[in-house]
């Protein structure tokens, strides 16, 4: 199988739990939380592994909370690349109100990285061989320069590589100004890219094709949240809308859709199948409660709706 890696320059240890209600200055009694290793490209390499493939995750890590996320990660059979940190791996916190079932995500902010580490993340990167596809996702702590993505694909195009990068604000446009191989915006950060303010779904093919013109990528996925995802090159254009499920969370479904895309394409499947396959990756991760990612017999199932005609 041709070799992927992912890169998380901010990961975390997601916990998850729940409580009856949300009421304030009341002692919350929360249900045995659920702890998983999570950010980007952690999540991606997670997801890729449940689908029966495999990626080298590459990240920072520091502290007992590192020591900690590490062991989680490895629980889970996931190859790694660790680079040691001096402060500690960050956490996040996702907390269900079962009265309503309204979900509340508390993201905690990156911890400092030292530029030795961050360099030694790249340096890790330009050691491998062999790499066909780079994932590079999720947001960038403090330390870390907003252009290290554009670098990456400097990198990337050396090695005769295909850079993947999920990521948003200038850390995406420093990326799209070097040109990459596939950029996995929402709307939002579309817009942000174009420099507009909105962007209405009749426009998006008008202006996925302007963002292919420019050299940005040359595939430009669109995730739509409900209403699935839109695939553009410079000669075709695919739209999947994914069948309707109970959702019980939307953490992790946008890195289980990229994994779902990278594995398809490693695999030699076709642009239409590489985004049905995702679609259907992400839609299995929002049946699962918390910070779950997707699971391979769901993905199976929705795979096989979608593709109906």
């Amino acid at each position: 199988m041709p070799k992927i890696i992912t890169i998380t320059f901010s990961p975390c240890i997601d916990k998850s739990t729940s409580i009856p209600a949300l009421v304030s200055e009341k002692k919350l009694k929360c249900s045995a939380p659920k702890l998983e290793p999570g950010g980007g490209g952690i999540n991606v390499a997670r997801a890729i592994k449940k689908l029966g493939g495999e990626a080298i995750a590459i990240y920072p890590s520091g502290g007992y909370t590192g020591k900690h996320f590490n062991a989680l990660l490895s629980n889970e059979e996931v190859p790694a690349t660790i680079i040691e940190s001096k402060n500690e791996t960050r956490e996040n916190i996702v907390v269900l109100d079962e009265s309503n079932d309204q979900q509340y995500r508390f993201g905690m902010p990156g911890t400092e990285l030292l530029e030795q580490e961050w360099r030694k993340c790249i340096h890790t990167i330009e050691e491998i061989n062999d790499v066909e596809f780079i994932i590079a996702s999720g947001s960038l702590p403090p330390g870390v320069p907003l252009d290290i993505y554009a670098r990456l694909a400097v990198i990337t195009k050396k090695k005769n590589a295909k850079l993947i990068v999920d990521t948003s604000g200038d850390a995406l446009k420093h990326a799209a100004k070097k040109g990459v191989y596939l950029l996995k915006p929402n709307l939002g950060e579309l817009s942000s890219l174009m420099d507009m303010a909105k962007i209405n779904e009749n426009q998006i093919e008008e202006i996925a094709q302007i963002a292919i013109q420019k050299g940005f990528c040359e595939l430009l996925v669109i995730s739509m949240g409900e209403k699935g995802a839109m695939l553009v090159t410079k000669n075709e254009i695919h739209q999947v809308i994914p069948p309707s499920v109970k959702r019980k969370s939307t953490v992790g479904a946008g890195d289980s859709m990229v994994a779902g895309m990278v594995l398809a394409l490693s695999q030699g499947r076709n642009l239409k199948t590489t985004l049905q396959y995702g679609v259907a990756c992400g839609t299995a991760a929002t049946m699962n409660a918390g910070t779950e990612l997707c699971r391979k017999e769901d993905v199976e199932k929705l795979f096989e709706l979608i593709k109906k005609p």
